[in-house]
Parts: structure tokens; C-alpha cells; sequence
């Protein structure tokens, strides 16, 4: 399943602020990046919704795999996760959230990357 669309982080302008964030988390498998939301960064049609919950993205890229069945095994098994995980936490709204895989990251087990990504939530404060 996708992320729901209040829980989408979409843009260019966004992506860019969170690849110039200062706020990062490396993990053996992927890299967490974070950054207050800017509302001004969102399309027009966005900006007048009021923040439910936190919005994140991801990016696999083909250095991941070469496979788009394989980079989208991994996309599903990471964005139900993060429904999971953040969907029903008012107290992230706020923040955008982009999670990186790193190149060796298809050679890992589905609950080593899902362990992961909950432990650099910790590490990140968004996790209880």
C-alpha cells in the first residue's frame, strides 16, 4: 500500500530543503533526513491544509537495484510500514521526513531494513 496522501511529501522545492538538511541519521541500510515543515514550500493547493500527521518520502534509486520489481517490493514494504508507524501520530505534524536507501540495501532481509527504520526513528526523537 502507498502513503496516504495527507502523509505525501511532494515537490521539488521540498526535496531539495531535505537533501540540504543539517538533520541526518545514517543506518547501514538508509539514511534519514529531517527538517520542521515550510509550508511555503508546498504546492499552492496544499498549503491551506492543516498538518494531521508527518510527511515523508523515499527514494530508491537504481543503485539499489536494477529491478524496478525488486526497488518496488521494497517501496510497499517501507511506505506500510511508515503508515504503520506514523500515520496515526498527531504529535509528528510538522515535520517532513525522507528516507534514502543506500545501494546495498536489496541484499538485506525485509525486518533487518523494517528494524532499521524504526531504530533511526529513535534516534531521530520520532519514535516513542
Amino acid at each position: 500500500m502507498v502513503l496516504p496522501a495527507s502523509m505525501r511529501l511532494r515537490g521539488h522545492r521540498c526535496f531539495s530543503r531535505l537533501h540540504r538538511s543539517q538533520r541526518r541519521h545514517h543506518g547501514t541500510w538508509m539514511v534519514l533526513r529531517q527538517i520542521q515543515s515550510d509550508r511555503t514550500l508546498l504546492r499552492s493547493e496544499l498549503r491551506s491544509q492543516s498538518d494531521t500527521t508527518c510527511r515523508c518520502a523515499l527514494v530508491i534509486s537504481n543503485k539499489v537495484s536494477k529491478r524496478a520489481v525488486r526497488r518496488n517490493r521494497l517501496r510497499r514494504l517501507l511506505h506500510n510500514h511508515l503508515r504503520q508507524r506514523l500515520e496515526q501520530r498527531t504529535d509528528l505534524a510538522g515535520w517532513w521526513l525522507l528516507f534514502s536507501l543506500r545501494p546495498n540495501a536489496a541484499e538485506a532481509e525485509p525486518a533487518q531494513l523494517l528494524e532499521e527504520c524504526d531504530s533511526l526513528l529513535k534516534i531521530a526523537g520520532l519514535e516513542r
